[in-house]
Parts: structure tokens; C-alpha cells; sequence
């Protein structure tokens, strides 16, 4: 990639035009993309309160965290809002093996004319501060103390980061842009469904400025986007078919709510299974294929059920999808 530390927003976008949304807020935007910007989703549907949380950030330099269940699409919303801004991303998942020098960097042995020198190689941290880069923590709530603590020098009101190991004061690039997505706003796995979830201190939640929280799509547009995805499936008999795939989707959502099951169906989920059923012909068996084979023996009964009541018809049937089976 190109270094782009010295490049600026250079044209403003309309809000109305770009994301359908009825305000006349108009927000900064790169002409030119890069190998960090994310690829435009073009039937991706926007939440309207969560972009404007969002484009808020772009706009006013808000620490903006995106709070939701997973399978939401917390990330990609964010990653959508840079697309259609041109803004450069990167994502990075806070899981357990991330380490404090992963973020600050490390002493590393490289080659320098044909010689072993050792030097400082930084973290993605200062790499990502000292440009124009959108900076999205995933999974918050999952990150280690020591890393934690790393974050929250960035989440100061000046932002300067402190390279110890360099004795460097970092003071951030004027469009360095932060954000985050966590399952539970920093109060751990209190219902068991996020194991790993660690408990945040009110001070590291009260640095973010702006915590929006983002729920499934309506049923509706999610059958439009499944039926965008999968084309085949866009005919009447088609989407009384998606409609009921997405019914039973809703139903392992709300039974993952209520910790009857240990895992749910993303929207991701309900395309894949509309696109296998382009495959199997058969919405029971590309269920399986799909979603049923992921669940726990003990919960599949309980699957099975969901499938039953919005398909009126048996999981083990294996029969070949007809016309009149889609009817």
C-alpha cells in the first residue's frame, strides 16, 4: 500500500444520496480508494440511527462503539459506511492471543545489506494513528487487560500514544478514526452466551462518545436481501419460500436470547441456505447442510421444531423441491 500519511478528505458526500437517509448532513470522503478500503456491498441495507452514529465518527472524530448480538453485522456496517466513503479500514478481533505487542510492536531482527540488525517494527497502533485509517476493534469486550489498557491511552481526549520502547510521543493524523463492536457494552458474560466476554471498568466504556446499538433487519428487508443475493428465489413462489427460511431464522435468534441454544442464524446464514437450496432443490436437506449440522446434538430437536412449525413439514424428509413443493 501506498503510505498515505500525508493524504486528506478532498470532496464532501451527501448523506440523502449516499445512504438513503432524509438529512441534510454531508460528510468527508476520499476520491481515490486504496487496498484498505472495503469492497462496496451495493445491496447492503443501512440502519439509519446506527449510520448516522457511524458517519458521526467520520464526521466529528466520535469514538463510535457498535453494540449487538452477533450476526448482526456490527462490523460490516462499519466497514459498509468507509466503502461508500472511500476511507481506509482495518479490522482487527480482539481474541485471546492478541497481545499488548501486537497492538504497540516489537523489537524484531530483520536484514539490512545483508547483515542482521535489530530494530522496531510497530504495532498496528502507531501504524493505523498516524494516518487516515478508520481503526475498527472487534469483539471488545473479549480483549485482555494488558491490551485494554493499551486502547484506552488512545481513547484520551488529545489521543497521543506513548512508544516507550522508542520514547516517541505519537499525536494521532486529523481523520484517524476509531471504533469498536462488543456483544455486551463491557458487563461480561452475564448470561452465559459470550464466554470469553470480559467485564470493562466504567472508565474505559464512558471514553467511547457514542454507543449505538444495532438489532436484526425486519423481516422484510431481509428477505430483500436474501432474494438480492440469490435471484432465483425472487419469483412469488420464491418468496413465500425465504420467508419462511428467514421465520425459522428469527426463531433460533430468539431461542439463543433466551440460552435454549448455543448458537443462532445470522443473516450470512439464511443466504448460504438460500443458496444451497439453488443446489439441493430441497430447503430440508440444505438446512442441514447449512446450519443444522453446526448445532449440538442436544439442541437439534429443538431445530427441528422451529423448522417444523414455519415449514409445516418434518426435518427428515429429504424429498426433491418441485414446483409444487415450492407452491
Amino acid at each position: 500500500m501506498t503510505d498515505t500519511a500525508d493524504l486528506r478528505p478532498d470532496r464532501m458526500l451527501s448523506v440523502r444520496e449516499v445512504f438513503g437517509i432524509d438529512t441534510d448532513l454531508r460528510v468527508p470522503a476520499f476520491s481515490e480508494r486504496d487496498d484498505h478500503v472495503p469492497e462496496i456491498d451495493a445491496v447492503y441495507r443501512f440502519n439509519p440511527d446506527v449510520t448516522l452514529a457511524i458517519l458521526a465518527g467520520f464526521t466529528r472524530d466520535r469514538r463510535v462503539m457498535v453494540q449487538g448480538l452477533h450476526g448482526t453485522g456490527k462490523s460490516t456496517h462499519i466497514e459498509q459506511v468507509a466503502a461508500r466513503l472511500n476511507w481506509p479500514c482495518v479490522r482487527l478481533n480482539l481474541d485471546g492471543h492478541i497481545s499488548r505487542l501486537d497492538l504497540v510492536g516489537k523489537d524484531a531482527v530483520v536484514l539490512r545489506e545483508g547483515r542482521q540488525v535489530t530494530e522496531f517494527q510497530e504495532g498496528i497502533v502507531p501504524w493505523s494513528l498516524q494516518r487516515p485509517v478508520a481503526l475498527i476493534f472487534d469483539e471488545y469486550d473479549a480483549g485482555r487487560p494488558d491490551v485494554m489498557f493499551v486502547i484506552q491511552r488512545i481513547l484520551e481526549r488529545d489521543g497521543k500514544f506513548t512508544l516507550m520502547d522508542q520514547n516517541r510521543v505519537l499525536r494521532p493524523h486529523p481523520f484517524f478514526r476509531l471504533f469498536a463492536t462488543a456483544n455486551t457494552v463491557g458487563l461480561g458474560n452475564l448470561n452465559g452466551l459470550y464466554h470469553g466476554a470480559q467485564r470493562l471498568n466504567h472508565a474505559q466504556i464512558d471514553r467511547w462518545n457514542i454507543v449505538a446499538s444495532l438489532d436484526y433487519l425486519p423481516a422484510a428487508e431481509e428477505i430483500a436481501i436474501v432474494q438480492a443475493r440469490v435471484p432465483s428465489l425472487a419469483d412469488e413462489a420464491g418468496t413465500k419460500l425465504v420467508a419462511s427460511m428467514v421465520a425459522v431464522a428469527d426463531l433460533t435468534r430468539k431461542g439463543f436470547a433466551a440460552g435454549d441454544l448455543s448458537t443462532l442464524m445470522s443473516p450470512r446464514t439464511v443466504i448460504t441456505w438460500a443458496e444451497n437450496v439453488e443446489i439441493f432443490k430441497d430447503p430440508a436437506l440444505a438446512f442441514r447442510l447449512s446450519f443444522v449440522n453446526k448445532c449440538d446434538d442436544a439442541e437439534r430437536p429443538l431445530v427441528a421444531e422451529y423448522f417444523q412449525r414455519c415449514f409445516d413439514r418434518e426435518l427428515k424428509e429429504s424429498h426433491q423441491l418441485s414446483a409444487g413443493t415450492r407452491e
